[in-house]
């Protein structure tokens, strides 16, 4: 039965996804204009860098210099992402610019955690217990648990809904112990296993085990199943959606070099919009941001619509 929602939220991802995995180099001007862009188009949350060591991802040494030259605008919520102590206290110092909340992320499969994170499952567990201690020490609201790998991954195959459902189940449980109330989980496609079935499924077994928690699904396009997946997901009634800016970025770590990552936006808003679901967003200028992100990037993106334009042009 179909419950397609009235109105979806758009994730921005494409600045800190995308510039973390180009080869570069794209300058902090560059960075600072496609975000005040996207700024200027209706989406009204941005993820915008990465506080992570410069050594492990160059595309982001200049993170802070970037928070500091965007303007913020008024109704958008920008975000970062960090992984120890040391991004969250760089976060911390951009609150001004800056909404920082919590996350605890797992993985549903041993191997890409090992290869994303360099440890195991278990050993992962730990590190989420000491992040949780610390944002409650930092007064950062712990709000989310997010599952990568949940639906399936390059190295070790099919990943199988009760091995998402534990994965989540073990940040909800550590956020319990920190005494934060989960309201949302990120099913992440890391390896672009996404389809429409696997999509009903996921969203169909964490729906039944918790009803009460908003999902939010990160799709990649990996195999070309990425929007036909977020139809399956919108019919379903889910209302947030991560993506970047004509499908900017990739998973470094998904054994597939040089394979498309998230959805692109301006896709996901022409869908949107196709089946009378509002966004909020202007599609012709988030196109013509895509376009400059092409431009930025000096090469060619995986978003159809910077090619063919949307049906109004």
């Amino acid at each position: 039965m179909s419950d397609i929602p009235k109105k979806v939220h758009i994730r921005e991802e494409g600045p800190r996804e995308g510039f973390q995995i180009e080869p570069g180099p794209i300058s902090t001007a560059d960075k600072i204009a496609l975000i005040d862009a996207l700024s200027d188009t209706g989406v009204d949350h941005i993820q915008t860098v990465s506080f992570v060591n410069p050594k492990a991802v160059p595309g982001w040494a200049d993170a802070d210099a970037v928070v500091r030259g965007m303007k913020k605008k008024d109704g958008v919520e920008y975000t970062a992402l960090w992984f120890n102590e040391q991004g969250l206290q760089r976060a911390l110092a951009h609150q001004d610019k800056l909404h920082v909340t919590g996350a605890l992320i797992g993985s549903a499969s041993d191997v890409f955690c090992r290869k994303n994170l360099n440890r195991s499952i278990a050993e992962h567990t730990e590190v989420m217990r000491k992040q949780a201690a610390s944002l409650v020490a930092n007064a950062v609201p712990i709000r989310r648990v997010g599952v990568m790998a949940a639906f399936g991954c390059n190295y070790s195959g099919e990943v199988s809904v009760q091995q998402a459902l534990e994965a989540a189940e073990t940040g909800m449980s550590i956020a319990r112990e920190a005494g934060a109330r989960i309201e949302e989980i990120t099913l992440a496609d890391s390896m672009g296993w996404c389809t429409p079935a696997r999509t009903e499924r996921l969203v169909g077994a964490f729906r039944e085990r918790w009803p009460e928690v908003e999902l939010i699904l990160h799709l990649h396009d990996t195999r070309g199943m990425g929007v036909a997946s977020a139809h399956a997901a919108l019919r379903m009634g889910v209302t947030s959606f991560d993506s970047t800016v004509a499908g900017l970025g990739g998973c470094p770590f998904a054994g597939r070099p040089g394979a498309t990552g998230n959805i692109a936006s301006e896709e996901l808003v022409l869908l949107c919009h196709e089946m009378g679901i509002e966004t909020g967003v202007d599609l012709e200028a988030l196109i013509e941001v895509g376009r400059m992100a092409e431009r930025l990037v000096g090469h060619p993106l995986p978003s159809t619509l910077l090619r063919s334009g949307s049906y109004q042009t």
